[in-house]
């Protein structure tokens, strides 16, 4: 167990290097924390910085869980006996955690959608591919980013039901499944509200500079 914490706590730590901060006060001069939705995340980049930063936040974002998985990897390859399975969970919720809530930056973070993204295709590419397509048509609908990734969310754990095929290290990913389905939804607790009563904002590429 005791590779699994030094996978989390370097998966957390990886996490918590936000992106959308340190781009929006590179390239705009503030942080997007007081601007917008006040979200850290791609979303809020790109209302309130633009469409370049937006993309460079969402690869950059994407990435940090794709490195956090990649890293579990390494770790299952170079410690004996270790639990390749679980080395992953534990670095999937991690990095997502520490996008939440970021030590670099008073754990203040994003939503955890683009890295969860990332971890999910290195955990899984079939099921990560599904749930993506998923939420950008379900984007494209509605014009609401928070309905495709909260749908996407809870479209994982039942997926992970019913496909046991490809999974980067074989095992049982329900629980952790379920786990990152929660903190996705849970990240989006003030979007559900908001759809609830109507008024949860549209996002529109043809207005965004």
């Amino acid at each position: 167990m005791v590779e699994c914490a030094i996978v989390a706590i370097i998966a957390y730590l990886i996490g918590s290097i936000n992106f959308s901060v340190i781009l929006s006060k590179k390239m705009a001069g503030f942080d997007l924390r007081d601007k917008g939705s006040g979200n850290a995340g791609t979303t809020n980049v790109l209302r309130t910085v633009g469409k370049k930063a937006a993309i460079i936040t969402l690869i950059c974002d994407i990435l940090k869980g794709v490195v956090a998985i990649l890293i579990a990897i390494l770790a299952n390859k170079l410690v004996e006996g270790s639990n390749g399975a679980l080395l992953v969970q534990f670095a999937g919720v991690a990095v997502i955690l520490g996008h939440t809530f970021p030590i670099f930056f008073k754990f203040k973070g994003g939503k955890g959608v683009a890295t969860s993204l990332g971890v999910l295709i290195m955990s899984n590419w079939q099921i990560g591919l599904i749930c993506l397509v998923f939420a950008l048509i379900l984007i494209a609908l509605t014009q609401m980013v928070s309905v495709g990734s909260i749908a996407a969310a809870i479209l994982y754990p039942v997926l992970t039901l019913f496909i046991p095929q490809n999974y980067i290290i074989p095992g049982n990913y329900l629980i952790y499944s379920v786990l990152l389905a929660i903190i996705i939804v849970f990240n989006h607790r003030e979007n559900v509200k908001r759809l609830l009563k109507g008024t949860e904002n549209k996002i529109s590429f043809k207005t965004v500079k």
